[in-house]
């Protein structure tokens, strides 16, 4: 039976003639359908018509999304450029198109590619509007030994609604890796109300994560490009800033935010992502399964992420919601295997030993072990907060900077600092 294509390559001088050429019978190929944009594109690959499409590089509209939503569908992709465009193949690329050829490669190798195309495309697991068809294979190991060499390592900061500390968490670990000596990259990816800006003392104007999303979503998006938005707080850290207002998170899409932080995996070697609480599918939006999802920038860097650490309260309210959290984390994603830390960790609110007894409890009702604890030190985080400094630099010797600091060291895999038996000592005693 013969390969069933759609073309989307208007515009090119060749089209015509390669049309022509592919739609033989000795070559197992049968154009279905010629597109004349990306939309029209999409509404056949819905129609489950085709199982291969030929793109160009020149294809307007064309963006990392609609990629992703082909492949999702289970349509394979071959991409087409003028011969000697490396500018355009280096952008189907960054795009998701693996397989790239030359527009005056010959009839028949471009057939050949197509089949292997679809030969190692996986199955159309979702509907091509599902906005988890944007959503790349999951692989989600608890804390990797060690990264690949020139591959940093994603670390997302996440947890349930209320204010369990995720930003400070997010914050004081990225600054305490940098310190560290470890290259560090922190990205504000909350949609709702990121604040990392705002904790460091940075102009939440910048375009930060929502430029490298632009760039990421034409295909345009580099090294240079990544360091040009990000704030260099550190010699070793970096800092994207997040939306400076919530009613712009449709800016934020899916594949773009995935993009993003492939990108930064190349400049640093920890990736620190503060993320949203929700993990929801917008209800008003579900007739429209076409309408990008709020929630689905936060499932591409949960889905992303070498390691998800789920931040939770010391409280009883607070365990609660992380209980149901972890349950609606296993629901979205269920080959994540996020790491409980325990925040604002101290006496009263917990009767008893409060580690002990939380560490029971979330092991009963959630089955995990807490992977940390961080002590309360409101004193310590009032002061960061009031002056946009870090912990390091307005309470170097905070029981919370120095569990941080140890935290940093066993996510990047760097030696933990010593510290003597006198501050260990101190340290138990103020946090309970």
């Amino acid at each position: 039976m013969a390969l069933q294509v759609f073309t989307a390559v208007t515009g090119a001088s060749w089209e015509a003639t390669l049309v022509g050429a592919l739609d033989r019978d000795a070559h197992g190929v049968t154009v279905v359908r010629r597109c004349v944009d990306v939309s029209e594109l999409l509404a056949a690959a819905a129609s489950g018509t085709g199982q291969a499409a030929l793109l160009s590089a020149e294809l307007r509209r064309l963006d990392g999304e609609a990629v992703a939503r082909l492949m999702g569908a289970g349509v394979a992709i071959v991409g087409l450029v003028e011969p000697g465009d490396d500018r355009g193949a280096d952008r189907l690329r960054q795009l998701g198109v693996s397989r790239v050829l030359p527009a005056d490669t010959a009839p028949e190798l471009i057939a050949q590619a197509l089949r292997d195309a679809v030969a190692g495309a996986p199955s159309a697991g979702r509907d091509i509007a599902d906005p988890r068809a944007a959503l790349p294979a999951l692989g989600t190991p608890e804390v990797p030994e060690a990264p690949e060499s020139g591959k940093g390592r994603v670390v997302a900061v996440w947890g349930p609604t209320g204010a369990p500390g995720r930003t400070t968490v997010a914050v004081g670990l990225a600054d305490e890796a940098s310190r560290l000596g470890v290259s560090t990259f922190l990205v504000d990816a909350d949609v709702y109300g990121g604040v990392v800006a705002q904790l460091l003392g940075l102009l939440d104007e910048s375009p930060g994560l929502a430029g490298a999303a632009r760039l990421a979503g034409s295909g345009t998006l580099d090294a240079a490009a990544l360091v040009r938005l990000a704030w260099a707080v550190r010699p070793q850290l970096r800092v994207l800033t997040g939306l400076s207002r919530a009613d712009r998170w449709p800016e934020l899409r899916p594949h773009a935010v995935g993009t993003v932080l492939d990108e930064a995996r190349r400049l640093a070697d920890l990736i620190v992502v503060d993320c949203s609480f929700n993990l929801e599918d917008d209800e008003e939006l579900s007739f429209d399964t076409a309408a990008p999802r709020r929630n689905g920038a936060t499932l591409a860097v949960l889905d992303a992420a070498d390691t998800v650490l789920c931040v939770s309260g010391a409280d009883p309210v607070a365990l609660q919601r992380s209980v149901r959290a972890l349950d609606d984390l296993r629901e979205a994603l269920p080959d994540a295997e996020p790491v409980v830390v325990v925040n604002q960790l101290r006496r009263g609110p917990v009767p008893g030993d409060p580690r002990t007894e939380i560490a029971t409890a979330v092991e009963r009702f959630a089955g995990r072990d807490v992977g940390f604890f961080l002590p309360a030190d409101r004193d310590a985080t009032d002061a960061s907060l009031a002056s946009g400094r870090t912990l390091a630099e307005v309470a170097p010797r905070s029981p919370l900077r120095t569990a941080l600091r140890s935290m940093a060291a066993t996510l990047a895999g760097v030696p933990a600092p010593q510290r003597n038996r006198r501050s260990s000592l101190r340290d138990r005693r103020r946090a309970g």
